[in-house]
């Protein structure tokens, strides 16, 4: 069964921190600088070796401080492997209809990726608590504004492209939500178990999180 979303500790820092490929071993350190670094939501690709475990462990050592999902979410199979673990919420990477779906029904906040106007919108109609425009880098911040002319209402979580000289960029342009994997959780400083460095950067997109929510009108 999946563990509770918290919407209150998802809209005080809509910031996905994007883990994927990393080895089981390292897991705990991670979630820790994360939790220490300062933020809320941390999503686990399925495409993770031991995914379904991490995700486990993950939510068992983050307890309530966390908002622990499942990214890369492609299958029903896949969905309920990640619920059974404990994930609280799902990412696709597509507009994957069933998978979609069963999460509405099954009451579960579902974040599906997007690209063009018209796939955002059925995302959206089909019951996405926020659409992952993925790959963002692609168009950059004018695409997300040019996107909430016509569509307002959407709401929008830029995934790819996203580092701390964007951020605020983006969330000028109107981006809800912010996915952010490479940039966070660097290859070379996962595998060199620097710790100090994940949280002090993860504390670094808190900071830019806060100037932007300052700065930029919504």
């Amino acid at each position: 069964m999946s563990a509770s979303f918290s919407a209150e500790r998802f809209n005080a820092l809509p910031i996905v921190g994007i883990l994927r490929g990393l080895d089981s071993g390292r897991l705990a350190p991670v979630v820790d600088a994360v939790i220490e670094g300062g933020l809320k939501n941390l999503e686990i690709t399925m495409n993770t070796p031991d995914a379904a475990a991490q995700i486990r462990a993950a939510v068992e050592r983050s307890g309530d401080r966390l908002n622990v999902g499942a990214g890369t979410v492609t299958t029903l199979e896949r969905l309920d492997e990640a619920l059974t673990a404990g994930a609280s919420f799902v990412v696709t990477p597509t507009v994957g209809v069933p998978v979609i779906e069963r999460c509405v029904a099954l009451g579960v906040p579902v974040f599906p990726g997007a690209f063009s106007p018209s796939e955002a919108l059925r995302a959206w109609e089909l019951g996405a608590m926020m659409v992952k425009i993925f790959p963002a880098e692609v168009l950059g911040p004018v695409y997300i504004k040019n996107l909430k002319a016509p569509l307002p209402h959407l709401k929008l979580m830029p995934t790819g492209g996203v580092d701390l000289t964007t951020l605020g960029a983006y969330r000028k342009a109107g981006a809800d939500g912010f996915g952010v994997g490479s940039p966070l959780f660097r290859p070379e400083r996962l595998a060199a178990n620097d710790w100090d460095w994940l949280r002090q950067q993860c504390r670094a997109f808190v900071e830019a999180f806060a100037s932007a929510a300052i700065t930029s009108p919504r």
